[in-house]
């Protein structure tokens, strides 16, 4: 190192000790860190500080995503979901949008990035894969709660067989359903609780796990927020104060599109027509470094495409097409902050005024009593003639996003005469029961989704419950009835009763019948017919030839109007069948089977039927249970391991006076295997046993396990 780079080193950590004197971390007996500090931005300094301490290895591959570097890492395999990346985030772009930021938003993002180098500066034991300096620039390119967010639709597949000609990025495929990504957001009014003071609300988020930080900031400039904290992010992204609480959800509102390009090459140059005229191609070419075998580096590079509506994603029927999307970083970010802060029902609007949330609906409560629904929040006004769900000409005039859609104009509401609003990643169409936004009322792109397993759910346990309380809410996110198996499990039985006495499939299922036939339809680990329902729902998808993403209410549907009984008893034997051979007999309990196993501090873990685990009661989404856990066999193992679902979850009471919570997270706050916090939620997790939140220092009292400053 240089002297130079020596002295410039030395300065900035007499920067960094100093702003570290005015940050105090407290880690209560969770190992949750509540971080204060002067102003905002001491809070998020202490609030980075403290991520890195718990897991910089997901911090930095967070970053490494987002910034379109994974190959610098990961090697050669993941050059194209780097250029995927790289088509919307260009390094110089956000150095001048960082130029450009209010004074007051650089300052949180010079924070962001001191207090992961002050970390880093104070443990040289941590080795970077790649990011050995953070710049405060690196902060606009993850500014929502997802990696990727709306890129990650883009195939990559389609993507490496236009620019690289060749297509080797296979899709893995699973036998097992894939674990809808999403989330269940459940606010309830005073007027519906047993004490009539405050509103209630559930965050419960499903991601994957381990994907996000709970952390608790705190300064003197009026931050004092609670929640789940992407690692990396500096904000809180689902969560709550003293007086606002926000959960986000997602469903199927139309915030990207893509339009058919017609080209032309002319001298050598490629051009795309336009209202009647050619319009040259915009053209750049786009380097990607890769991690050789050897540990060397090369790099590939492309010449990549765009036009006024965004970048070249795929060839279609000798068209280009191209994806439009959002990017507003400032702005978005802003807007994650900002919320952070919001003090009630206005404050809180003025921050959806934005417009910046492209992925995400909101469920929104505070300690006035009010409850709210947000449907989306960037929404571009489209004509309405055309189909929206597919590319549209890109030629046409037309076919121009028109200015954003006011939050008025969606289907978002307050304070419904219900008492309750939800929703699970379904349609707006029943977030408060008979209270909801009516859909004729609005442009089909506003939500192409439909109801879903859950959404089912959600209003069986809402619409006839009254005096809510924390526990009750508790109660209800996790309430064990699996809808799905409604309809489909009386067509099973009826084929059943069907049968002739002669027919030998009457004697060999008839156990499994007569369990079936008593069965609930509500999960718990000890629960056989739960077993026996989840294994014929799957072999019943496998039939039916669905993909992964098959397990829905259309194959509910299919089950019980469709199917013929021969196959449902075949799809029944089949399942006994596949039990008796992984676990020794078809009459295998739900919870010998579904699994929460966390082995080491890496984000692909292996799994393994001899280490120890913890047995999990409720199941995958898809047969409709609220809480989720999406959970499959994986090479070597017969038991189920859950990696996605429930992650982060809270039930929150605003009072006029003081909020009350109580959350988990899935594992424990740390990465670090030998962390006492490694693992010490897991039972709580499995049971939906959540602990008290210590929102307030008296609350930390007999419940600090340290008390310390960045760098001590």
């Amino acid at each position: 190192m240089t002297p130079f780079l020596l002295l410039l080193l030395s300065t900035d950590l007499e920067t960094w000790r100093a702003q570290a004197k005015s940050v105090n971390i407290v880690r209560d007996d969770w190992g949750i860190a509540h971080v204060y500090g002067k102003t905002d931005a001491d809070a998020v300094f202490g609030a980075m500080y403290t991520q890195a301490e718990d897991d910089f290895n997901r911090i930095e591959t967070n970053y490494l995503n987002a910034l379109g570097r994974l190959a610098e890492a990961e090697g050669e395999s993941k050059v194209i979901q780097d250029l995927r990346m790289r088509l919307f985030i260009d390094p110089a772009d956000l150095k001048a949008k960082y130029a450009a930021s209010p004074a007051w938003l650089k300052k949180l993002m010079d924070a962001f990035a001191d207090g992961l180098n002050f970390y880093l500066a104070t443990h040289p034991q941590t080795k970077p894969r790649v990011i050995t300096h953070f710049e405060p620039w690196m902060a606009l390119s993850f500014t929502e709660g997802s990696i990727g967010g709306d890129i990650e639709g883009i195939n990559l597949g389609q993507l490496e067989a236009f620019y690289a000609g060749t297509q080797t990025m296979a899709v893995i495929k699973s036998d097992h359903p894939e674990e809808p990504r999403g989330s269940n957001g459940i606010a309830i009014a005073p007027s519906n609780t047993a004490s009539k003071k405050g509103a209630l609300l559930l965050i419960n988020p499903h991601t994957s796990f381990f994907f996000r930080s709970e952390l608790h900031m705190v300064s003197e400039e009026g931050l004092n927020a609670y929640g789940a904290s992407t690692w990396g992010q500096f904000f809180i992204y689902q969560g709550f104060n003293d007086r606002v609480g926000w959960m986000h959800t997602s469903s199927g509102i139309d915030t990207i599109d893509e339009y058919l390009e017609t080209v032309e090459k002319v001298k050598d140059r490629q051009f795309y027509r336009y209202a009647g005229r050619l319009r040259p191609m915009k053209t750049s070419t786009v380097t990607i470094p890769y991690r050789k075998a050897d540990g060397e580096m090369a790099g590939k590079s492309f010449i990549v495409y765009k036009t006024h509506h965004g970048p070249v994603i795929r060839e279609e029927n000798g068209k280009w097409v191209t994806v439009r999307l959002m990017q507003e970083p400032v702005k978005a970010l802003t807007q994650s902050y900002a919320r952070t802060k919001a003090r009630d029902y206005k404050g809180f609007l003025q921050t959806m005024e934005l417009k910046t949330n492209s992925s995400n609906n909101t469920i929104y409560a505070d300690a006035d009593g009010t409850i709210a629904y947000f449907h989306g929040n960037f929404l571009p006004r489209r004509n309405r003639r055309f189909d929206w769900t597919k590319p549209v000409e890109g030629s046409d005039r037309a076919t121009e996003w028109g200015p954003l859609h006011l939050l008025k104009d969606l289907p978002s509401f307050k304070n419904p005469a219900s008492g309750w609003l939800y929703n699970t990643n379904n349609s707006p169409w029943s977030a408060a029961g008979e209270n909801s936004p009516v859909q004729k009322n609005y442009p089909a792109y506003v939500e192409g989704g439909v109801e879903n397993p859950r959404g089912l759910h959600a209003i069986r346990v809402l619409k006839d419950t009254r005096d809510f309380t924390l526990d009750s809410l508790l109660a209800a996110a996790y309430d064990s009835y699996l809808p799905w198996f409604e309809k489909p499990l009386p067509a099973l039985i009826k084929a059943w009763d069907a049968l002739p006495s002669s027919d030998p499939r009457r004697a060999k299922l008839a156990e499994q019948i007569a369990i079936l036939r008593a069965w609930d339809l509500r999960w718990s680990v000890s629960s056989v017919p739960t077993s026996l329902g989840v294994y014929w729902g799957e072999e019943l998808r496998k039939r039916r030839k669905l993909g992964p993403r098959g397990v829905n209410l259309d194959l509910a549907a299919y089950a019980s109007e469709k199917a013929s009984g021969q196959d449902l008893l075949e799809c029944l034997g089949a399942a006994s069948v596949k039990l008796e051979a992984d676990f020794g007999k078809w009459n295998t309990p739900w919870g010998d089977i579904n699994r929460f196993q966390r082995n080491n501090g890496d984000i692909a873990q292996q799994f393994n039927d001899n280490a120890p685990s913890t047995p999990v009661a409720f199941t995958s989404a898809v047969w409709g249970s609220l809480a989720s856990f999406g959970a499959r066999a994986y090479p070597g193992t017969k038991k189920w391991y859950g990696t996605s679902g429930n992650s982060f979850v809270a039930v929150v009471e605003f009072l006029p006076d003081r909020v009350r919570a109580r959350a988990v997270s899935a594992g424990g706050e740390s990465g670090n295997a030998a962390s006492k916090h490694f693992n010490d939620q897991a039972d709580r997790y499995a049971t939906g046993n959540l602990r008290d939140v210590y929102f307030y220092k008296d609350q930390l009292q007999g419940h600090t396990e340290r008390e310390y400053q960045p760098g001590n």
